[in-house]
């Protein structure tokens, strides 16, 4: 999949850009991936660039957009020569991410990631498994009984705002900010566009909070006290709890917000689909990967590119920024039979949106808990689900559905 020049030089002592090993310029493309329209339904577009090749150059954004499954899983792979210290798309908030597993590299991203995934190993999380099936139990219940809810702020936002705030540890300003410092720290990391510029605040805030943290300022017994302790005993660095803490807020929430909500409008929407799962409970997990599939929370995220590097015979130069495209990895036809279909039966594991090798989502364990519970929860409540159709708003990195008005249940 991928050649280094320097790989080819030491092989044949000389220029790696012999006539028959010349790597082609890429395909390029105007369209500008932040567009309102992009954004809002990306996948017309993923399918237009993925017809161009693995790697297509945007000049509007500036970037190498990767759009095959081959390629994007073979870059999540390789870290050295595709860096995480740009993930974002405007300089600013690369440099507000500096010290955050999010934006750094083995080996300083291996030791910060061993002490944000100390609480949420399957083991720590078993735990947890109970009390999150009770409040998703409760909660759907009751939204169920009452035969017509928003979904969004009702279920999709109060579920794991609740658990997350609790797990942490996160009391008074903190936790009332929760939504909105989750949101604008996803949003600023799309390039300088008015979205960008208008969040920079509202995510200073969760910076500045970050930075000032304290372990009394947690509950309790939280995983948030439990990073101060890993700081204390001398397991991370000096100063990078708050970080840490960041991460779990400004990486986690938005996106499971959207994967709750997506769970709703693609039941409502298949209902066929939704049946299946209702009738065997046991495709619960594949329905949840499928979802993640289907409608990939997750627009772009950034690379850095460290080193000439060629895909599928495309030449990438050092230095590019690259935008890994999720959703068009996860519609590709050349891994996918269908891809345009959603089918809870597919259980497609391999799917690309919690990313793949080291920075791999780190909270996907919790997500899984927490929209495994949603969907055994709506599976036993409601045999219908009659929703109007999703409110969608342009947002630079999650695409998420902003209000989804569930017009009657027929109840279970």
């Amino acid at each position: 999949m991928f050649w280094h020049a320097k790989d080819e030089l030491a092989l044949c002592g000389g220029s790696p850009f012999t006539e028959h090993m010349t790597p082609s310029a890429p395909a390029t493309s105007q369209i500008d991936l932040f567009a309102d329209s992009v954004l809002t339904d990306p996948y017309p577009t993923f399918t237009e660039l993925r017809e161009l090749g693995s790697v297509v150059h945007l000049p509007v954004n500036n970037v190498y957009a990767l759009t095959r499954y081959d390629a994007i899983r073979a870059a999540l792979a390789d870290p050295a020569t595709f860096s995480s210290r740009t993930i974002g798309f405007n300089p600013m908030v690369n440099e507000a991410l500096q010290g955050t597993s999010l934006a750094s590299d083995p080996p300083v991203h291996t030791e910060l990631r061993a002490a944000l995934t100390e609480n949420l190993t399957p083991r720590a999380l078993r735990g947890l498994k109970t009390r999150i099936d009770t409040k998703a139990e409760a909660l759907v219940a009751d939204l169920v009984a009452q035969g017509t809810f928003e979904a969004i702020d009702a279920l999709a936002r109060a579920f794991p705002l609740e658990v997350v705030a609790d797990l942490i540890g996160f009391t008074g300003a903190a936790r009332e900010n929760m939504l909105r410092w989750g949101q604008a720290a996803m949003e600023v990391i799309g390039p300088l566009n008015p979205r960008t510029l208008e969040n920079f605040p509202i995510a200073g805030e969760l910076y500045a909070w970050c930075a000032g943290v304290q372990a009394e300022d947690l509950a309790p017994g939280s995983v948030g006290r439990g990073i101060f302790d890993a700081e204390g005993r001398g397991a991370i660095p000096p100063g990078t709890a708050g970080h840490i803490i960041h991460q779990y807020l400004g990486a986690g929430v938005d996106t499971t917000i959207t994967a709750l909500g997506n769970i709703v409008a693609l039941f409502a929407a298949f209902p066929d689909q939704f049946d299946l799962v209702r009738e065997n409970p046991s495709l619960v997990p594949a329905a949840f990967n499928e979802v993640l599939r289907f409608w990939a929370p997750l627009h772009a995220w950034g690379r850095e590119v460290t080193r000439d590097v060629e895909i599928d015979g495309v030449l990438v130069p050092a230095g590019s920024q690259v935008a890994i495209l999720f959703g068009a990895g996860n519609r590709d036809p050349r891994h996918y039979d269908n891809p345009d279909a959603f089918l809870v039966e597919r259980n497609p594991a391999d799917h690309l949106s919690f990313g793949y090798g080291s920075h791999g989502c780190a909270g996907q364990g919790l997500a899984r808990l927490e929209a495994h519970a949603v969907i055994t929860a709506l599976a036993t409540h409601a045999q219908r689900l009659d929703a109007a159709e999703p409110v969608r708003l342009p947002s630079n990195i999650t695409r998420s559905i902003d209000a989804l008005d569930i017009l009657k249940v027929v109840p279970a």
